[in-house]
Parts: structure tokens; sequence; C-alpha cells
């Protein structure tokens, strides 16, 4: 199983396919990973690098008591950006950025080299 461990010792699980530009997915509540399944293989398919992990608390992530906050999910997400993946520019796909009206880098633990995603349909299972 792909996952990395928090420094509060969660482990993230994530999803890594393809290869190319890489595209984060961060899903919304109550789903996981594989609300993302109709637009990974697309942009797989189109030469991009498709990442979608499971928030703390949420399919094959940990279960922890605490941290199942908005500031803590976007940290995790961080964490697995800077472990995992050494990109200059990263694309990111994000619930909380979507929802909220909030900054894409902040959802995504202050990132700062964020680009707009590339245009892929929507399923059935997009939040």
């Amino acid at each position: 199983m792909n996952a990395i461990t928090t420094k509060d010792g969660t482990q993230i699980y994530y999803k890594d396919w393809g290869s190319g530009q890489p595209v984060v997915f961060s899903h919304g509540w109550p789903l996981s990973a594989d609300a993302w399944e109709d637009q990974m293989p697309f942009l797989g398919a189109r030469g991009y690098r498709c990442i979608a992990h499971d928030r703390r608390g949420h399919g094959r992530s940990s279960q922890p008591w605490n941290g199942n906050d908005m500031d803590t999910f976007a940290d995790d997400l961080a964490a697995l950006v800077e472990k995992k993946f050494d990109v200059p520019t990263l694309t990111c796909t994000c619930w909380r950025a979507k929802r909220s009206g909030e900054s894409p880098a902040r959802a995504a633990g202050g990132w700062s080299g964020l680009r707009p995603p590339p245009a892929a349909p929507r399923g059935d299972s997009e939040p």
C-alpha cells in the first residue's frame, strides 16, 4: 500500500498513476481517492501524472481521533507532496479550495507552485 506517515503518526494513503506533469486530487467528505477514478485514467492517458490521497479519517488512511480539521487535512497534503513528489509545478484539484473559496496554495499547505487543473470530464463520483 502506498502511504506516508505524518508527524503525528497518521498513515496517509495515496494513489500515484501515470507520468508527466502531476495533477493532485483532494476529495471532500465523506469520500476517498476513489472519487477521482473517472478523471485520473482520462488525464493519465493524456500524459499527466495523477495523484490522489485519502484524507485522514477517510478510506484507507488512518482513523485518528484528533486532527480532523481543514488545516490538518491541508498539512497532510503538504506532507505528501513534500515527502513523495519532487515537482517544479503542481496542479491541485481540491475540494477545499473549490468549495470554500480559499486559496488553493493554503489548501495545499502553503505550497506556491500551483496552476489551474487541465479540463477533464466530470463523473458521477466527483464531489
